[in-house]
Protein backbone atom coordinates (compact mmCIF):
# COMPACT_ATOMS: atom_id res chain seq x y z
CA UNK A 1 0.00 0.00 0.00
CA UNK A 2 1.16 3.40 -0.68
CA UNK A 3 0.24 6.48 0.50
CA UNK A 4 0.85 10.44 -0.33
CA UNK A 5 2.86 12.50 2.69
CA UNK A 6 4.26 15.10 3.86
CA UNK A 7 8.73 14.74 3.43
CA UNK A 8 10.76 16.83 5.29
CA UNK A 9 14.39 15.91 3.65
CA UNK A 10 15.80 18.64 5.95
CA UNK A 11 15.87 22.31 6.79
CA UNK A 12 13.66 23.95 4.72
CA UNK A 13 13.58 21.45 2.28
CA UNK A 14 9.82 19.89 2.34
CA UNK A 15 7.05 18.89 -0.47
CA UNK A 16 4.52 16.00 -0.96
CA UNK A 17 5.52 12.45 -2.17
CA UNK A 18 4.55 8.66 -2.35
CA UNK A 19 5.22 6.76 0.28
CA UNK A 20 5.28 2.87 1.22
CA UNK A 21 2.83 2.14 4.01
CA UNK A 22 3.91 -0.95 6.21
CA UNK A 23 1.32 -3.42 6.42
CA UNK A 24 -1.10 -3.46 9.55
CA UNK A 25 -0.18 -6.41 11.97
CA UNK A 26 -2.70 -7.72 14.75
CA UNK A 27 -3.92 -5.02 16.71
CA UNK A 28 -3.57 -2.22 14.15
CA UNK A 29 -6.05 0.10 12.86
CA UNK A 30 -5.45 1.87 9.03
CA UNK A 31 -6.72 5.26 9.17
CA UNK A 32 -7.55 7.63 6.24
CA UNK A 33 -6.80 11.13 7.35
CA UNK A 34 -8.92 14.00 6.80
CA UNK A 35 -6.93 16.41 8.49
CA UNK A 36 -3.83 17.27 10.09
CA UNK A 37 -2.28 20.02 12.17
CA UNK A 38 0.80 22.07 11.67
CA UNK A 39 2.98 22.32 14.99
CA UNK A 40 4.73 25.65 15.75
CA UNK A 41 6.47 24.10 18.34
CA UNK A 42 8.77 21.07 17.85
CA UNK A 43 8.08 20.73 13.60
CA UNK A 44 8.73 24.29 13.22
CA UNK A 45 12.34 23.20 15.03
CA UNK A 46 13.08 20.16 12.44
CA UNK A 47 11.85 22.80 9.74
CA UNK A 48 14.61 25.11 10.85
CA UNK A 49 17.38 22.77 11.41
CA UNK A 50 17.00 23.84 14.72
CA UNK A 51 15.84 21.17 17.10
CA UNK A 52 18.50 19.59 20.25
CA UNK A 53 19.61 16.62 19.54
CA UNK A 54 16.43 13.91 20.43
CA UNK A 55 15.95 10.34 20.49
CA UNK A 56 15.46 8.97 16.87
CA UNK A 57 15.59 12.67 15.14
CA UNK A 58 16.99 12.97 11.30
CA UNK A 59 15.86 13.47 7.88
CA UNK A 60 14.17 12.08 6.27
CA UNK A 61 11.19 12.34 8.17
CA UNK A 62 7.25 12.65 7.98
CA UNK A 63 6.18 15.47 10.67
CA UNK A 64 2.76 15.94 12.38
CA UNK A 65 1.25 14.21 15.17
CA UNK A 66 -2.07 15.72 15.09
CA UNK A 67 -4.09 13.67 12.81
CA UNK A 68 -7.98 13.16 12.71
CA UNK A 69 -9.66 10.30 10.00
CA UNK A 70 -11.55 7.74 9.29
CA UNK A 71 -11.26 4.13 10.22
CA UNK A 72 -10.71 2.11 6.86
CA UNK A 73 -9.57 -1.28 8.04
CA UNK A 74 -9.75 -2.58 11.39
CA UNK A 75 -8.91 -5.89 12.94
CA UNK A 76 -11.69 -7.81 14.97
CA UNK A 77 -9.48 -7.84 18.38
CA UNK A 78 -8.71 -3.96 18.00
CA UNK A 79 -12.31 -3.27 19.39
CA UNK A 80 -13.03 -0.54 16.52
CA UNK A 81 -15.36 -0.82 13.28
CA UNK A 82 -14.55 0.56 9.73
CA UNK A 83 -16.21 3.89 9.60
CA UNK A 84 -15.49 5.37 13.35
CA UNK A 85 -13.41 8.53 13.44
CA UNK A 86 -10.40 9.06 15.74
CA UNK A 87 -7.89 10.94 16.78
CA UNK A 88 -3.97 9.50 15.91
CA UNK A 89 -0.98 11.06 17.60
CA UNK A 90 1.34 10.23 14.82
CA UNK A 91 2.65 6.88 13.74
CA UNK A 92 6.07 4.97 12.55
CA UNK A 93 4.79 3.20 9.27
CA UNK A 94 6.38 4.40 6.32
CA UNK A 95 9.07 2.48 4.22
CA UNK A 96 11.33 3.50 1.93
CA UNK A 97 13.91 4.44 5.11
CA UNK A 98 11.55 7.39 5.91
CA UNK A 99 11.51 8.39 9.69
CA UNK A 100 8.31 8.39 11.53
CA UNK A 101 9.48 10.28 14.14
CA UNK A 102 6.26 12.21 14.29
CA UNK A 103 4.79 10.73 11.23
CA UNK A 104 0.80 12.11 11.40
CA UNK A 105 1.01 14.11 8.21
CA UNK A 106 0.04 11.54 5.69
CA UNK A 107 -3.33 10.91 3.66
CA UNK A 108 -3.03 6.93 5.51
CA UNK A 109 -1.63 5.99 8.50
CA UNK A 110 -0.95 2.42 9.99
CA UNK A 111 -0.86 2.83 14.17
CA UNK A 112 -1.70 0.06 16.55
CA UNK A 113 -5.41 0.70 18.36
CA UNK A 114 -4.50 1.40 21.51
CA UNK A 115 -2.73 4.86 20.44
CA UNK A 116 -5.75 6.71 18.97
CA UNK A 117 -9.08 8.35 20.51
CA UNK A 118 -12.22 8.18 19.44
CA UNK A 119 -13.94 11.42 18.24
CA UNK A 120 -17.14 12.31 17.02
CA UNK A 121 -16.62 12.76 13.37
CA UNK A 122 -18.50 16.21 13.37
CA UNK A 123 -15.32 17.37 14.78
CA UNK A 124 -13.62 17.67 11.12
CA UNK A 125 -10.32 19.94 11.51
CA UNK A 126 -10.64 20.19 15.13
CA UNK A 127 -10.37 16.89 15.80
CA UNK A 128 -6.71 17.29 14.46
CA UNK A 129 -6.79 19.42 17.97
CA UNK A 130 -6.94 17.18 20.48
CA UNK A 131 -3.04 16.64 21.36
CA UNK A 132 -2.59 20.35 21.66
CA UNK A 133 -5.43 20.20 23.91
CA UNK A 134 -4.27 17.53 26.18
CA UNK A 135 -1.20 19.04 26.15
CA UNK A 136 -2.84 22.05 28.05
CA UNK A 137 -4.72 20.18 30.31
CA UNK A 138 -1.29 17.93 31.32
CA UNK A 139 0.53 21.25 32.16
CA UNK A 140 -2.62 21.96 34.98
CA UNK A 141 -2.98 18.99 35.79
CA UNK A 142 0.62 17.61 36.66
CA UNK A 143 2.07 17.34 40.32
CA UNK A 144 1.05 19.41 43.01
CA UNK A 145 -0.37 22.25 40.15
CA UNK A 146 -1.89 26.04 41.01
CA UNK A 147 -4.64 26.91 38.27
CA UNK A 148 -3.03 30.04 36.26
CA UNK A 149 -3.35 33.87 37.05
CA UNK A 150 -0.85 34.78 34.47
CA UNK A 151 -0.54 33.03 31.60
CA UNK A 152 2.35 34.53 28.88
CA UNK A 153 1.71 34.51 25.07
CA UNK A 154 -2.34 33.94 23.48
CA UNK A 155 -1.72 31.54 20.50
CA UNK A 156 -3.12 27.99 20.41
CA UNK A 157 -1.42 26.65 23.36
CA UNK A 158 -1.86 29.81 25.62
CA UNK A 159 -5.81 30.40 24.66
CA UNK A 160 -6.41 26.65 25.36
CA UNK A 161 -4.98 27.22 28.99
CA UNK A 162 -7.02 29.80 29.34
CA UNK A 163 -9.91 28.07 28.30
CA UNK A 164 -9.01 25.00 30.26
CA UNK A 165 -8.99 27.73 33.68
CA UNK A 166 -12.10 29.26 32.97
CA UNK A 167 -13.71 25.79 32.25
CA UNK A 168 -12.18 24.69 35.66
CA UNK A 169 -14.05 27.00 37.42
CA UNK A 170 -11.08 29.11 38.68
CA UNK A 171 -11.40 32.84 38.42
CA UNK A 172 -10.14 33.86 34.67
CA UNK A 173 -6.53 34.53 34.10
CA UNK A 174 -4.74 37.10 32.82
CA UNK A 175 -2.72 37.17 29.37
CA UNK A 176 -0.24 38.81 28.17
CA UNK A 177 0.30 39.19 24.69
CA UNK A 178 3.49 41.28 23.12
CA UNK A 179 1.48 41.27 19.43
CA UNK A 180 -1.20 43.57 19.19
CA UNK A 181 -2.57 41.16 16.38
CA UNK A 182 -3.10 38.28 18.97
CA UNK A 183 -5.05 40.25 21.51
CA UNK A 184 -8.24 39.55 20.07
CA UNK A 185 -10.30 36.32 20.62
CA UNK A 186 -10.50 36.15 24.25
CA UNK A 187 -13.11 34.60 25.88
CA UNK A 188 -14.08 34.92 29.19
CA UNK A 189 -10.41 36.26 30.25
CA UNK A 190 -8.16 39.81 29.78
CA UNK A 191 -5.43 39.98 26.75
CA UNK A 192 -3.26 42.90 27.42
CA UNK A 193 0.40 44.36 27.09
CA UNK A 194 2.60 43.08 29.69
CA UNK A 195 4.17 46.57 29.74
CA UNK A 196 1.11 47.97 30.78
CA UNK A 197 0.65 45.37 34.23
CA UNK A 198 2.24 46.49 37.31
CA UNK A 199 0.90 43.15 39.57
CA UNK A 200 3.88 41.73 41.43
CA UNK A 201 1.60 39.22 42.81
CA UNK A 202 0.77 36.41 40.88
CA UNK A 203 0.58 32.37 42.53
CA UNK A 204 1.21 30.45 38.93
CA UNK A 205 2.59 32.08 35.84
CA UNK A 206 2.60 29.82 33.08
CA UNK A 207 4.55 30.60 29.80
CA UNK A 208 3.40 29.37 26.73
CA UNK A 209 5.22 31.64 24.66
CA UNK A 210 8.84 29.78 24.29
CA UNK A 211 10.76 32.92 24.21
CA UNK A 212 14.01 32.87 26.13
CA UNK A 213 15.14 35.35 28.49
CA UNK A 214 12.25 36.04 30.17
CA UNK A 215 12.14 33.57 33.20
CA UNK A 216 13.77 36.59 35.31
CA UNK A 217 10.96 38.94 34.22
CA UNK A 218 8.57 36.54 35.20
CA UNK A 219 9.91 35.57 38.83
CA UNK A 220 9.74 39.49 39.29
CA UNK A 221 5.71 38.97 39.11
CA UNK A 222 5.71 36.23 41.50
CA UNK A 223 4.46 36.24 45.32
CA UNK A 224 6.23 34.95 47.58
CA UNK A 225 6.42 30.95 47.50
CA UNK A 226 4.75 31.04 43.80
CA UNK A 227 5.45 29.26 40.95
CA UNK A 228 6.74 29.83 36.95
CA UNK A 229 5.68 26.76 34.54
CA UNK A 230 7.39 26.20 31.67
CA UNK A 231 4.64 25.33 28.92
CA UNK A 232 6.76 26.20 26.00
CA UNK A 233 9.58 24.43 24.34
CA UNK A 234 12.85 25.92 24.70
CA UNK A 235 15.79 25.72 22.14
CA UNK A 236 18.31 27.47 24.13
CA UNK A 237 19.47 27.14 27.62
CA UNK A 238 16.97 28.28 30.39
CA UNK A 239 18.64 30.07 33.46
CA UNK A 240 17.78 32.48 35.70
CA UNK A 241 19.28 35.21 38.36
CA UNK A 242 19.28 33.32 41.81
CA UNK A 243 19.06 36.27 44.19
CA UNK A 244 15.13 37.59 42.88
CA UNK A 245 14.15 33.60 42.42
CA UNK A 246 15.67 33.03 46.24
CA UNK A 247 13.95 36.39 47.51
CA UNK A 248 10.34 34.79 46.44
CA UNK A 249 11.40 31.34 47.14
CA UNK A 250 10.25 30.92 43.65
CA UNK A 251 8.90 26.77 41.81
CA UNK A 252 9.83 26.87 38.81
CA UNK A 253 8.20 23.76 36.50
CA UNK A 254 8.57 21.78 33.25
CA UNK A 255 5.19 20.84 32.11
CA UNK A 256 6.09 18.01 29.03
CA UNK A 257 4.03 16.31 26.57
CA UNK A 258 0.30 14.83 27.23
CA UNK A 259 -0.46 11.20 28.90
CA UNK A 260 -2.70 8.99 27.69
CA UNK A 261 -4.46 9.86 30.54
CA UNK A 262 -4.65 13.82 29.13
CA UNK A 263 -6.35 12.76 25.94
CA UNK A 264 -9.44 10.79 28.08
CA UNK A 265 -10.18 13.71 30.33
CA UNK A 266 -9.83 16.33 26.93
CA UNK A 267 -11.86 14.40 24.78
CA UNK A 268 -14.62 13.86 27.95
CA UNK A 269 -14.56 17.67 28.19
CA UNK A 270 -14.74 18.58 24.47
CA UNK A 271 -17.81 16.08 24.53
CA UNK A 272 -19.29 17.82 27.77
CA UNK A 273 -19.15 21.01 25.92
CA UNK A 274 -16.69 22.31 28.88
CA UNK A 275 -14.22 23.11 26.41
CA UNK A 276 -14.26 24.52 23.08
CA UNK A 277 -12.25 24.22 20.36
CA UNK A 278 -13.68 26.60 17.91
CA UNK A 279 -11.89 30.31 16.57
CA UNK A 280 -8.41 28.22 17.00
CA UNK A 281 -7.86 27.14 13.40
CA UNK A 282 -7.00 30.23 11.26
CA UNK A 283 -5.57 28.75 8.36
CA UNK A 284 -6.74 25.93 6.50
CA UNK A 285 -4.64 24.73 2.92
CA UNK A 286 -5.06 21.56 0.94
CA UNK A 287 -2.11 18.56 1.05
CA UNK A 288 -1.21 19.64 -2.09
CA UNK A 289 0.23 23.19 -1.14
CA UNK A 290 2.45 21.67 1.85
CA UNK A 291 5.31 23.74 1.52
CA UNK A 292 3.29 26.94 1.26
CA UNK A 293 1.39 25.89 4.04
CA UNK A 294 4.36 25.00 6.19
CA UNK A 295 6.16 28.32 5.26
CA UNK A 296 2.85 30.17 6.21
CA UNK A 297 2.44 28.13 9.64
CA UNK A 298 6.13 29.32 10.80
CA UNK A 299 6.56 32.58 9.58
CA UNK A 300 3.47 34.83 9.51
CA UNK A 301 2.19 36.05 13.03
CA UNK A 302 -1.38 36.25 12.30
CA UNK A 303 -1.46 32.02 11.49
CA UNK A 304 -2.85 30.67 15.32
CA UNK A 305 -3.26 27.01 13.75
CA UNK A 306 -2.47 25.99 10.07
CA UNK A 307 -4.41 22.76 8.70
CA UNK A 308 -4.10 20.36 6.22
CA UNK A 309 -7.13 19.26 3.59
CA UNK A 310 -6.25 15.73 2.98
CA UNK A 311 -9.34 15.27 1.11
CA UNK A 312 -8.90 14.39 -2.62
CA UNK A 313 -5.12 12.75 -1.96
CA UNK A 314 -4.69 8.87 -2.61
Amino acid sequence: MRTSAVILSGPRDLGLASLGLCAPTVGDLVVEVSHSGISTGTEKLFWCGTMPPFPGMGYPLVPGYESFGEVVEAAPESGFRVGEHVFVPGANCFADNVRGLFGGASRHLVTPAARVARLDRGMGAEGALLALAATARHALAGFNTALPDLIVGHGTLGRLLARLTVAAGAPAPVVWEVNPARRSGAVGYEVIDPAEDTRRDYKAIYDASGATGLLDQLVTRLARGGEVVLAGFYTEPVSFAFPPAFMKEARIRIASEWTPDDLTATRALIESGALSLSGLITHTRPASDATEAYRTAFEDASCLKMILDWSGHA
